[in-house]
């Protein structure tokens, strides 16, 4: 009986060879899977960047996830994001690009945000031949001379001589102040472009007072009583929102009562809760208003406030339509080969081609540095708190 058992099983397992070797029986080969890097500040000085990052990647993964995965070429791709914290620091942002491109084998990099990460990070992604796109980073270095590095926001170039002309036009100054973080390559890079354009309308010397701080500074007293004594009209402080809140309150205790000027580093979602009514009224450059927003925009914004709990900044705005480029440029290679290094740089030249691409943050059309063509949008804080659309700037 055990000797005709075991031969049963010989058979079945000889059957089944001879079914497979002739294609009968053999199960389908299943899609790999599409991982995408999230190279995010979760951690460290700017908590709320990383966790806008996080939420509106995961939001886009929901959808991918309930049409059954990303459709390239005609076939569904199951889609992984792996996230890691680079803890607002920029030695652990080039190290989980690294991990992210050797060990993870990411197709492409979303983040850093903050160009402190994004600059150190974009080199690595470079050198790896692996395309990155910055949410959030403004500074020039992190898409210079590097054609595996793209980015969604405008550039400080542009958005420098905005602020510049804003003041001018909107208030009639002609003396400037400028508070600033030294040793952080997105306020100091900034603050410098700033200060040119305003001196090319005004003249040298124009920017009366241009101090500067260390970054974890939180006493600012100093250099705001020599701006207070410069005669400065107003102060351009182009620094991220929990750093914005102290200078706002120190200024007003030291008596200072002219207007403070911001950049997109104030639009996280975290600034009113440190500032309070001592922001409100004032102004800031940026990517989109969320008060007042229609169609797609406010489509968003309803969705992430209903599930998260608030209104999302420009950060969260910005990976969304971030994570649809990755997604158009992924699909616009018609295949997922497997080739690594083939696929990632078909989405690098997927990327480049972009044209007149609508996301929610404005039109983009990137250029050869892998930077988009796109306005600003000045807003300012209502009553209520809200950044309200104010006006819009574009490119010439």
């Amino acid at each position: 009986m055990l000797k005709r058992v075991g031969l049963g099983f010989i058979f079945l397992a000889l059957l089944s060879v001879t079914l497979t070797a002739c294609g009968g029986a053999a199960a389908p080969e299943a899609a790999p899977t599409i991982k995408i890097g999230i190279n995010a500040e979760l951690t460290g000085d700017i908590p709320k960047v990383g966790e806008a990052t996080k939420f509106a990647a995961e939001m886009w993964l929901e959808d991918i996830n309930a049409a059954g995965g990303l459709e390239v070429g005609g076939q569904k791709y199951p889609v992984e994001l792996v996230i890691e914290d680079n803890e607002a620091k920029a030695e652990s942002a080039t190290a989980v690009n690294t991990k992210l491109i050797d060990q993870d084998d990411v197709l492409l990099i979303v983040g850093p945000q903050a160009s402190k990460q994004a600059v150190p990070a974009g080199e690595v992604a470079n050198n790896k031949q692996t395309p990155m796109i910055s949410p959030w980073s403004t500074n020039p270095n992190t898409t210079l001379d590097r054609p595996y590095v793209f980015r969604t926001p405008f550039l400080d170039p542009f958005q420098g001589p905005v602020l510049a002309n804003f003041a001018t036009e909107e208030f009639g100054f002609t003396k400037a102040a400028v508070l600033y973080d030294v040793a952080s390559d997105y306020p100091k890079g900034l603050a410098e472009f700033f200060q040119k354009g305003w001196e090319e309308i005004h003249g040298p010397g124009s920017v009366v007072a241009f101090e500067s701080f260390t970054t974890k500074d939180t006493d600012f007293s100093a250099q705001l009583t020599k701006i207070k004594e410069s005669g400065a009209e107003f102060i351009f402080a182009p620094q991220y929102y929990n750093e914005v809140a102290l200078i706002v309150q120190q200024a007003n205790e030291l008596g200072w009562d002219g207007p403070i000027l911001g950049s997109d580093s104030w639009g996280s979602a975290e600034l009113m809760n440190l500032c309070g009514d001592q922001c409100k009224g004032l102004f800031f450059s940026t990517h989109y208003a969320a008060a007042g927003a229609t169609g797609k925009t406010k489509e968003f914004i309803d969705r992430y406030n209903e599930k998260h709990g608030y209104v999302p900044d420009d950060v969260g705005a910005l990976t969304w339509d971030t994570m649809l480029l990755a997604q158009k440029a992924i699909q616009d290679c018609g295949t997922i080969t497997g080739d690594i290094a083939a696929d990632r740089t078909c989405v690098r030249d997927a990327l480049a081609k972009v044209k007149d691409f609508e996301g929610i943050t404005g039109k983009m059309t990137f250029t050869e540095e892998g930077d988009p063509i796109k306005c600003a949008v000045i807003v300012q804080i209502n009553d209520a708190g809200e950044f309200e659309f104010y006006k819009q700037v574009c490119p010439e």
